[in-house]
């Protein structure tokens, strides 16, 4: 399992807002972690799950790895159970009313919900309740003080609820309750945080608006972009048959990775694998000037979310699976074909390590150097070993890294591939 990346020198808040789409009162947070450092007091962070279905996806790991991020910097992170609230159903962005579910089925897809996240948090420090704890026990005197903190008119400006009034859609009053029974949630754990993606926005504001009216400091709402499903349309969802769950075996996760759009591999590799804005800076960059092939940069993207669930050994051995059932074997064919920038070679020889990770074949300089020393690299017959080694840029050069990543190199502002002339000795 990979930890998301916290660069040392970034600070907390640069860290925890990092691919957020909307912070909620972001002033606050910072004067709020400048607190909880110098108090010794960690925030107490909370992020809900209702077990709708028995699965999560990698959509789900957007947000999960946030979580993890506060983990590492030493807040208590709270994974709440919607146990409760489960039975109800959340409405955001349905168009219809969700069917209830019993409290076996609510309870046997929670425990594998648990399975599955400790594939990103670690158990050790991860705080798990369910909101059966409070809410079951509300009585009529403390609901209706629940349900008279809001009117008809401030939930009906909820973007679905007035979608389904317009369409003449039946709204059920139970579905009313259920942005404030997640508010309560917050009030009942003192919460100082509440993660979600952007479908969660108004379930949040409630949350912070329940918790004034109990006296306490509105939480901050940190809000996550949603990750658009494999047919490049919709959010990625199970119910719409899009998406990538996080329990998939390594191979098969890797496989439905290399079927995405091109124009999902930059996004996919920020928000799904969590890559360091510099990698993912230079993958965007590489392909809007054609300097990378979309093949080898996919297949980066792929090998890292397979790392984030499965580790890097598994991303690797999933890798080499793939390319050797699908890749061309035939290095005279027409192999993918990468750009090398001029800015790298034409100053002289270039370090392999860089080579490798500028040109996609290689996630991290990391893995570079271990593949080196293992052997695994090998350019126009060659294999280096030293993580210092050179390259004596030349243009056509194949490079291979493992058993079956294949590339090969054409320098920027040099003749076409396969042309000797060009090279800088």
């Amino acid at each position: 399992m990979n930890t998301p990346n916290t660069a040392a020198d970034a600070s907390p808040i640069a860290i925890l807002t990092s691919g957020a789409a909307e912070v909620i009162q972001q002033d606050e947070f910072a004067a709020r972690l400048d607190k909880a450092r110098s108090s010794g007091v960690p925030l107490r962070v909370k992020l809900g799950v209702d077990p709708s279905r028995p699965d999560l996806h990698i959509g789900h790991g957007v947000v999960l790895r946030k979580l993890r991020q506060f983990q590492d910097l030493g807040h208590e992170v709270v994974l709440l159970i919607g146990d409760f609230t489960g039975r109800v159903g959340d409405p955001s962005g349905k168009s219809t009313t969700r069917p209830q579910l019993t409290a076996a089925e609510v309870d046997a897809n929670a425990q594998t919900y648990l399975d599955q996240v400790h594939r990103v948090l670690d158990p050790a420090r991860t705080v798990v309740r369910r909101n059966s704890e409070w809410l079951a026990p509300l009585d009529l005197g403390a609901l209706i003080r629940l349900f008279g903190t809001f009117t008809v008119a401030r939930m009906l400006e909820r973007e679905d609820f007035a979608r389904r009034m317009a369409e003449e859609r039946p709204i059920h009053l139970h579905e009313f309750l259920y942005p404030l029974m997640q508010g309560y949630d917050s009030v009942a754990l003192e919460a100082d945080v509440e993660l979600g993606g952007m479908d969660q926005k108004f379930n949040l504001l409630a949350a912070r608006h329940v918790q004034r009216e109990w006296g306490q400091t509105p939480e901050i709402a940190l809000l996550m972009p949603l990750l658009v499903g494999l047919d490049g349309v919709d959010k990625m969802s199970k119910s719409m048959g899009n998406d990538v769950p996080i329990d998939l075996p390594p191979e098969e996760m890797f496989g439905r990775l290399m079927s995405v759009a091109d124009p999902l591999i930059v996004p996919y590799l920020e928000l799904a694998a969590g890559a360091p804005p510099d990698a993912v800076a230079r993958v965007r960059e590489g392909l809007e000037r054609g300097l990378v092939h979309p093949r080898l940069a996919k297949a980066q993207m792929a090998r890292a979310v397979v790392d984030v669930y499965w580790g890097e050994a598994a991303a690797l051995r999933a890798a080499d699976a793939f390319d050797a059932r699908f890749a061309r074997r035939d290095l005279s064919g027409d192999l993918p074909e990468t750009v090398v920038p001029a800015a790298l070679w034409q100053a002289g020889p270039v370090r392999v390590v860089r080579l490798l990770v500028e040109t996609g074949l290689c996630a991290s300089a990391a893995e570079a150097r271990r593949l080196l020393a293992d052997g695994a690299v090998e350019i126009d017959g060659e294999r280096p070993r030293q993580a210092d080694a050179v390259w004596a840029a030349k243009n056509g050069a194949v490079v291979r890294v493992g058993r079956h990543r294949f590339a090969r190199l054409r320098l920027a502002d040099a003749s076409p591939a396969g042309d000797e002339g060009g090279g800088r000795a």
